[in-house]
């Protein structure tokens, strides 16, 4: 008899799970709150117009190569990916611009063009993470349940090398003299919710891996990504129920035999909890069956920052490059901020998309599509967006004209916000965190919530609150570690996927 597994949340992780599972032989269904799948990796459309609802980029796809390879199928067959060049524009409110580009020739004459004597610099960079990425991938892909397996050989070795103590913003320091250019090769620590000033050093890879495998443009919005997993897990007889949100997970003592919606009672072998980790378990769990992670210390706990999201439906086209990111004048202030202080910046630093340049089929003929995301502090008591919301989209406006998006107030069509307090009731993310559970030194590794989740019987956990963290290709590694540990759990051989190493994998670009 088949084993049954239920997945709560039909995000990208729990997609990526329920494809995974499928493909070992085990019943698998995905009880979805919200009528859409997806998770913050849907669309919003109106009027003609579609966007992103979360993440509007896709980096590394190997990992989700392989899961699909799993399912008999190829990521290239399933959805069709834009490679960016520019990857995006950098815009310092201190003066200057990169538009950073994986040539390697031309990126080093755009960062002599601000700072000559950092030429040469961009080489060294790549080829220290690369090192860096190839010795700590290893780490990325496997659990840690517990100190254990954090005291391993192989992670021991890598201290020196991971810097594990030093911020991103040092470690660039020994590249980079001009605090603009270390600014363009760490700001990608806001993917993980946290500041570069404080970031761990390890996460510098995080842009080398977007200059050496790629910035994509799924064709459609990354919502068809996460649509195109769904297809293929329904290949594979995965049943999804959208609009039926779980409304309490059932156990006998302290394991889980399945989950309770108003419509239905299911039962199960396990589950895999793929809703927000500090929301999912406050009301899914009982709090007496907590012991590792009860409510008063979830409380506790770090999270990340939240953000401020404009969608614009727009007449015309701006001739501006399909990312941009505008980095405030004094940026260690707008983060402080944000992390410290709880309050709005009067100078944030926000990021524009304007995929209509590379993608005209989002937006009806002669319109085009603006994302506008600014990050905020996540909800506290210091901020009242039922006060704010209005003030905040003015001042946005306000520095989308200043950038060249010139008379945006009279040409805007469609429009949507969304606050951080949206973001906690709509979307149900614990205090509107949107990249969950900060990424500090003591909250990674073994000391995230576990895969096979400690502190009850049959759960597991994929998703940014869990190993290894935010970002797309780490929510699906986390589907490959939890899909594999609950295999193990139930008997059953983990399907196999053509692993090939990084740097020989080639992904055919449009």
């Amino acid at each position: 008899m088949n084993r049954h597994v239920l997945i709560i949340g039909a995000g990208p992780g729990g997609l990526a799970a329920s494809i995974l599972l499928a493909s070992a032989g085990v019943r698998v269904t995905v009880l979805e709150r919200l009528p859409t799948i997806g998770g913050r990796t849907s669309s919003l459309e109106a009027e003609g117009f579609k966007f992103d609802l979360g993440p509007t980029f896709f980096l590394y796809p190997r990992v989700l190569e392989e899961i699909f390879a799993a399912a008999g199928t190829r990521l290239r067959n399933e959805v069709e990916l834009i490679r960016l060049d520019p990857q995006y524009r950098l815009i310092f409110g201190e003066g200057g611009k990169l538009d950073c580009t994986p040539d390697v020739g031309r990126m080093e004459r755009e960062i002599a063009s601000i700072s000559p004597q950092d030429v040469g610099s961009f080489k060294r960079f790549l080829t220290d993470n690369r090192t860096k990425f190839q010795q700590f991938l290893p780490c990325l892909e496997n659990p840690y349940l517990g100190l254990q397996d954090l005291l391993n050989v192989r992670l021991l070795k890598l201290l020196p090398m991971l810097r594990p103590h030093q911020s991103i913003d040092t470690y660039l320091k020994k590249f980079f003299k001009d605090p603009r250019l270390r600014l363009a090769f760490c700001f990608q620590s806001k993917y993980l919710g946290m500041s570069p000033f404080r970031c761990p050093s390890l996460f510098s890879i995080l842009s080398f891996l977007e200059y050496e495998y790629g910035v994509f443009h799924p064709k459609g919005g990354c919502a068809e990504v996460t649509a195109a997993m769904a297809r293929v897990a329904e290949r594979l007889g995965v049943e999804i129920r959208l609009d039926e949100p779980v409304e309490e997970i059932l156990f006998t003592g302290r394991k889980a035999t399945g989950a309770r919606t108003a419509q239905d009672v299911y039962h199960a072998d396990a589950l895999v909890v793929n809703a927000d980790f500090a929301r999912a378990m406050t009301r899914l769990v009982p709090d007496g069956l907590r012991k590792r992670w009860t409510d008063a210390k979830i409380a506790k706990k770090k999270f990340s920052c939240s953000t401020f999201m404009m969608y614009l439906g727009v007449d015309g086209q701006d001739n501006l490059p399909h990312h941009s990111i505008y980095i405030a004048s004094d940026y260690r202030k707008n983060l402080q901020d944000i992390e410290e202080r709880h309050v709005l910046s009067d100078d944030p630093s926000f990021y524009v998309q304007n995929a209509c340049v590379t993608d005209p089929t989002l937006a009806p003929r002669g319109q085009s599509t603006l994302y506008v995301l600014a990050p905020v502090t996540h909800q506290h008591s210091n901020v009242d967006w039922s006060k704010e919301r209005q003030r905040y989209r003015e001042l946005l406006l306000h520095k989308l004209e200043q950038a060249g998006h010139t008379n945006i107030r009279k040409r805007i069509r469609y429009e949507r916000i969304i606050t951080p307090a949206d973001w906690d009731s709509r979307y149900e993310i614990f205090r509107g965190a949107t990249f969950n559970l900060s990424h500090s030194l003591d909250q990674l590794l073994h000391l995230r919530p576990r895969n096979r989740f400690e502190d009850v019987d049959g759960v597991y956990l994929v998703g940014g609150g869990t190993h290894p963290g935010s970002g797309l290709p780490v929510i699906f590694e986390s589907a490959r570690i939890t899909s594999k540990l609950l295999l193990d759990d139930l008997g059953l051989a983990t399907p196999r996927m053509n692993q090939t190493p990084p740097q020989q994998r080639v992904v055919e670009t449009t």
